[in-house]
């Protein structure tokens, strides 16, 4: 059996080195975009983690502050 393991850069790195690409070539729409989308693809699942994270947390706290 082989063993492997996903140590490639994945989707999100994938679509932000095209992003990246295009808007140093200045090719199509992308060439316009602010920086801050073009990064986009790897502060957003980051972001959606510490969301995820904040409301498992917020809704522990709510249940053991309520179940006494």
């Amino acid at each position: 059996m082989k063993n492997e393991t996903g140590n490639g850069i994945g989707i999100a790195g994938t679509i932000f080195l095209i992003f990246l690409t295009l808007k140093l070539a200045k090719v199509g729409t992308v060439a316009n975009w602010s920086w801050l989308w073009v990064t986009s693809p790897i502060w957003i699942p980051v972001c959606l983690i510490f969301v995820i994270a904040f409301i498992v947390a917020f809704t522990t706290a709510f249940i053991k502050t309520f179940r006494k």
